[in-house]
Parts: C-alpha cells; structure tokens; sequence
C-alpha cells in the first residue's frame, strides 16, 4: 500500500493534492540552497513518502543510445538501459509512463520533463499503484527534471554520468553551445542531434521561440577540430546576437558574415541556414548560405526539397540573399541537415547521397512516432547504412508545424 499521512478520521492514508501540495512543498523549499550532491537522497526520501523504493535516476548519454543510472546517495544504480526495447527507453521516448507488474510491486517508469525537452526517466518500484499515486508522482518527476536542469549549471556530476567515452575538446566547446535538443509545445515542436557525440567539432543548430515566431539556425564550419568548433561559436555567438535585435533574416545573414570574415579572414567559412517560422500561420522563410536544401515532409512522405536561391557561406561576403518561402500544412515536417548525412563514402566509393537519406526517412517516419524518436532512429540508422563511419559531422534537425493556439494554457480550471 501507498505510503502518506492518516487522516485522524478516518484511519485511511491520505494521499489527495493537499498532501501531495505538501510533499512537493518540501522538495520545492529546499530545492533552491540544495547542493547537487544532496538531490539524490531527498529524492528518495520523497518517494519513500508515497510508498516507493528502489528508485534510479536515468539520464540520456551524448549517443543517444541508453539511458545511464545517475550515481547517489540513496539511488539504486544498475545497469545503462537501452533507449531501444526497453520500458525506460519507452517512457523517455514518448514522454509517458510505463508500469510494469513484477512480483513484488510496480516498477514506474515516468519522464522526467523540463517544459517539454526529455531530461530522463525516473523509475521506482510500489507495492500497488492508484490514480492518486499516478498523479502525485508525475508532478514529483516534473519537479526533481526541474531540480536536475537547475543544477546541472554549476555541476560536471550529470556531466559525467552521461559519458560512455572520451569526449574531444572541441566536441565539449559544441555540446555546451548546445539549446536543449528537443522543445515541444501545442504549436510545434523541434529535435535535433549530432553526430559523432564524442568529436563532433563544427556542426551546431540554435533556435528560440519568441512569441508566435520560431527562429531556427544551423551551422556547419569548415574544417574539423578546435578551429572548426571556435568558428561554429562564433557563428552562432553572432546569430544569437543578430536574433535578438530583432533583424531580418537578410541582415542576420550580414552579421554573421561579417563576425565570421572579420575574426578568421578570407580563407574561412560557415556554412549555414537561418529560418523563421510563424507558429500561428505556419509561413516558413528561410536563407540558404551554402547548405544543403531542407526536405518537406508531408504525411510522413517526403514531398520534395525546400530549395530556393542561395548565397555564398557565411564569411565570404555574399550580396543580400533573397528570403525563400513556404506556406506549411498542419503537421508537416521540415527536416534540416548537414553535408556530413551525404557526402559519407569509402575510397573510391558513391557518396551516400540525398536518396538513400530520403528513402530511410520515408522508412522511419512510418515506424517513428515524435520528431524526437525520429531524429534519433534517423541518425542512427543512416550511421549504420554508412558502415558506422562519421569521418564528418553528421546533423539533423527537425520542425513540425501543428498549428493551433496554446491560450487555453493560460487558464485556470
């Protein structure tokens, strides 16, 4: 049975919202002077108040490939789980909880969601679960991602948990440049991922909500290395800069020409793509500086390349692009991608090439359900059909637009 408090009454265990407002107090109230260290065991001891045990922490690792157990005090860790075939897998995938009977209770597994980007699973075993247990601990898992996200700042303990290897210097200058990889709301939602997780150096991807316009940036530096991750900064540094002045996408294209071309000189280059979508008409616009054409998905088929004009990579100092458009249908996809998806081959060898890359994405969209599960079977599959080689980096991004409105929101039942 549940752990709570008995109401004097009636003898029962209490475990309504006033005592679950409660709990949540506690852990809320304590959670701003908390060092990271004490976050485990005051995780476990707010579950064992509701009746849990054996509870884990799950973080996904910079491959996307298991969820691995965040050492701690009070915290039972096991083994990594992998992503694929496995409940754990399943609940951080979906954003959903999965219960699975065992012969001394329920083992729970429930997302741990920081606004709507997946930061891992929490899973625990009760000896029977209700509704009100249901509820209590998906609201104490939306606060421990909140606790976890906040900490992660100014602590290398989550850091660490996520490495499955070595990571290169300019693959840590990348990752720390990095928004959340995935962001979802009523209007639209984004994924992306980078390959390989480890050396990945000139490839980045940036975007920001503002309002009903979605600003969407990817990079693609020359070269490989620190000097390619340092550019890659730069770019971005200067796309973030340029964004939030409230520019154009013309003259956010001069200015990071301009940062790029005035720190590296001429032989340097980016190239990059910056978009705007507008979440309540679903009107796309974009600029093309030398990157590869975004591809259209609609019912999840690819229906052809976003292509338009283009200009010269950014630090070459091009003449004012021209803004291409694109009228979006609800729940279409727009997917974005490097050079490294493409251009992959042996000695001697074809280059993967853009149909092999829109067969598996016709493939996967029929079999993956969220641009999150999307993006990350896409990469993965592509890696393997290229024999498990990135001597490149190897990016996707993903947007789909499902119009509507999110007031509702807003408002207390």
């Amino acid at each position: 049975m549940a752990g709570g408090e008995r109401r004097p009454d009636e003898g029962v265990l209490d475990r309504s919202e006033g005592f679950g407002e409660r709990l949540l107090g506690v852990l809320l109230d304590r959670a701003h002077e908390m060092p990271p260290q004490l976050i485990a065991p005051l995780i476990a001891e707010e579950v064992a108040r509701v009746g849990g045990r054996d509870v884990s922490i799950l973080l996904q690792d910079y491959g996307q490939l298991v969820l691995v157990p965040l050492p701690g005090r009070r915290l039972m860790v096991g083994e990594p789980e992998p992503i694929d075939d496995s409940p754990a897998g399943t609940a951080f995938l979906h954003a959903t909880t999965v219960e699975v009977p065992r012969t001394d209770g329920v083992r729970m597994y429930l997302p741990l969601l920081d606004g709507s980007d997946q930061v891992g699973v929490m899973a625990l075993t009760m000896d029977t679960v209700d509704d009100d247990d249901r509820r209590l601990l998906r609201r104490l898992a939306g606060l421990v991602a909140d606790m976890l996200v906040t900490k992660h700042s100014y602590t290398d303990q989550f850091f660490r948990a996520r490495r499955r290897e070595p990571m290169s210097v300019a693959a840590e200058i990348q990752w720390s440049l990095l928004p959340p990889l995935a962001m979802s709301v009523p209007q639209v939602a984004v994924a992306g991922i980078l390959e390989p997780a480890y050396d990945v150096a000139g490839d980045s991807f940036d975007y920001a909500l503002n309002e009903d316009i979605l600003h969407v940036a990817m990079v693609d530096a020359m070269g490989h290395g620190l000097d390619a991750a340092t550019m890659a900064t730069v770019a971005v540094g200067a796309y973030r800069h340029a964004r939030r002045a409230d520019i154009g996408l013309s003259e956010i294209y001069a200015f990071m020409d301009r940062a790029i071309a005035e720190q590296f000189g001429p032989d340097h280059f980016v190239t990059a793509q910056m978009m705007r979508l507008n979440i309540a008409t679903g009107h796309l616009q974009w600029v093309n500086a030398g990157h590869p054409a975004p591809l259209l998905i609609r019912d999840h088929q690819v229906v052809r390349q976003l292509a338009g004009p283009t200009t010269l990579p950014v630090g070459f100092g091009g003449e004012e692009p021209r803004i291409s458009g694109q009228m979006l249908q609800r729940g279409d996809r727009v997917l974005c991608f490097t050079d490294g998806l493409i251009e992959e081959h042996e000695a001697g060898e074809e280059q993967f090439g853009e149909e092999q890359l829109i067969h598996w994405v016709n493939r996967i969209e029929h079999t993956e359900k969220g641009v999150r599960a999307v993006v990350r079977s896409l990469s993965h599959a592509l890696k393997q059909q290229r024999g498990g080689r990135t001597t490149d980096d190897a990016t996707l991004f993903l947007i789909e637009w499902r119009g509507g409105a999110a007031e509702h929101l807003a408002l207390l039942e």
